[in-house]
Order: C-alpha cells, then sequence, then structure tokens
C-alpha cells in the first residue's frame, strides 16, 4: 500500500542503523523526515546527508527525527554514518520494500543504459503518522532547508 498525503501511513516496519527498528507506530509524538537517496557515499547523497547532518539539531527543536534511506546494507550504511559523522540512523532497505510502497524506484539513464534506481525524495510524517508533505526528484541544493520550514510551519499548525 503506498502512503497517501494527509492520510495516517501504512504499517511497515524497518531495519535502521544502531539497532533501530522503525515503524510508523515507533515515532508517534515526533514528526519524521524519511529521506531516500541512491546510494552511500557518493557525491550528491554524501552532499544530502551532510546537510541533514549540519541543520540536525534545527530539526530535533522543531520536533522532528530525520531517517536516511537507501537500497544499502546495513554494514554500508553504518561506515557512511560513521565516516560523516551523522547523528541519525540510516534504513537499509536492502530488497526494496520501502522504496516500492513509497513509489521512489524509477527507470534512469546511467551511462547510456537503462537502469533501475532511486529517484532522491522526501516525505514529511506529523506526530500522529499521517504524511503531511512530499519532495520528489530534488535537488540537493536547498532542500534541507526546505524540509525544515515545513517542519516548523507542522508544529506551528499542531
Amino acid at each position: 500500500m503506498t502512503p497517501v498525503l494527509n492520510k495516517a501511513l501504512p504499517e511497515f516496519e524497518a531495519l535502521a542503523t544502531g539497532g533501530v527498528k522503525f515503524t510508523p507506530q515507533s515515532h508517534l509524538g515526533h514528526a519524521v523526515v524519511l529521506y531516500f537517496y541512491p546510494k552511500d557515499a557518493t557525491p550528491g547523497c554524501t552532499t544530502e546527508a551532510m546537510q541533514f547532518r549540519d541543520r540536525h539539531k534545527d530539526f530535533l527543536k522543531a520536533g522532528a527525527v530525520v531517517f536516511g534511506v537507501s537500497r544499502d546494507n546495513m554494514a554500508s550504511h553504518e561506515k557512511f554514518k560513521q565516516n560523516l559523522e551523522l547523528p541519525f540512523e540510516l534504513i537499509a532497505d536492502t530488497e526494496e520494500k520501502l522504496c516500492h510502497m513509497f513509489g521512489v524506484v524509477k527507470n534512469k539513464i546511467m551511462y547510456g543504459k537503462k537502469v533501475k534506481g532511486i529517484e532522491r525524495s522526501t516525505f514529511l510524517i506529523d506526530a500522529e503518522g499521517v504524511m503531511r508533505a512530499e519532495w520528489r526528484g530534488i535537488k540537493v541544493a536547498g532542500h534541507v532547508d526546505e524540509v525544515l520550514k515545513a517542519v516548523k510551519a507542522l508544529k506551528k499548525a499542531a
């Protein structure tokens, strides 16, 4: 079942770094930012992760927790997290369950070949588990600030 704007997230369970188990119920009371990215340790994904890292305290202050999601395995995630000193957890979606659920798997052209890849996307879930905003096919520049603005607006509306 695909999450729909202004509806509660369907039930799912995902494993993240640090032994964290993520479910929509596990973070009720906090807004959740789920950002999907193509691959650990690649230029755009590294930049995006560092921007979320650098604004992490602002997200916490606004009442939100951040999770990165990609198809990389846990070992890759742990290394990526450690190298960049990321203060948030990364979900290892090796079977692409979340990627398909959120509809972020897209056909891309890389070096002239068609490949299946992750479309850089971010989803904002409110403190009651309802998806309030989505950004798809985003560019890294300025994106984290835009998400933070939406989180702050959510807090004001609550």
